[in-house]
């Protein structure tokens, strides 16, 4: 039986991390694609210094981004949750919290085998609903810009993801509050003396602090 098991977790595994790395491919190469395709078809191609000179910025920002968001989000997505997550984008600001919104409804932990299957349907659920939002808001884009740009309902729009991490902070912090105080205070420190440090910085940040407190308190007997 365990023999089986094990096989069958083995064969799960290769084939999400088999599908996973085709369809990341995939997304690159159509992403990349619909540009190269409109230069082959005019002919117009950018300048290589001004192309170089637009990309390394972004590049010097967002590629240490995604290397932390990677070792930062995988171990909380699984493998499956995180090439769809990938994939589909939006990971800190949807894709996590209803990962870990539903592991936490289902009761099972990151890093197992059914906080690995919850997360991957979690993560597949909102990629279908926010598409499913898109389509939506593009047929009645012309209706919707008028409320939404409403006095009474900016406010609310620009702290809608501090409301949702709040909401889930307070139910993670509540598990074990000992633990929280250090990233806390940390993340306080940091907002307030640089309140422009990028997401990139404060993500492994916190994460770190949050691992070292937790170590040090439970070889003191704290925990």
């Amino acid at each position: 039986m365990n023999v089986r098991n094990k096989n069958e977790t083995k064969s799960y595994a290769e084939t999400i991390h088999r599908n996973g790395r085709l369809w990341m491919v995939a997304a690159i190469i159509i992403t990349q694609g619909v540009p190269l395709a409109i230069s082959l078809r005019f002919g117009v191609w950018p300048p290589l210094g001004k192309l170089v000179a637009g990309l390394l910025p972004t590049m010097m920002v967002f590629w240490p981004i995604a290397i932390i968001e990677v070792l930062t989000y995988t171990p909380m997505l699984g493998s499956g949750g995180t090439y769809l997550g990938f994939v589909t984008g939006n990971l800190s600001n949807l894709k996590v919290p209803a990962a870990i919104s539903a592991m936490q409804q289902a009761g099972v932990e990151p890093s197992t085998k059914e906080g690995e299957i919850i997360s991957t349907l979690a993560v597949g659920a909102s990629s279908l609903v926010t598409n499913l939002v898109l389509v939506c808001g593009v047929l009645m884009m012309s209706y919707l810009i008028p409320v939404l740009e409403s006095p009474v309902l900016k406010p609310a729009f620009a702290n809608l993801l501090p409301a949702l991490f709040g909401a889930l902070g307070v139910v993670f912090i509540s598990r074990n509050w000992k633990i929280a105080v250090a990233p806390l205070a940390l993340m306080i420190g940091l907002f307030a003396v640089v309140p422009s440090l990028p997401v990139g910085i404060l993500i492994p940040a916190g994460a770190l602090v949050s691992i070292g407190a937790a170590r040090f308190m439970y070889r003191k007997h704290m925990l």
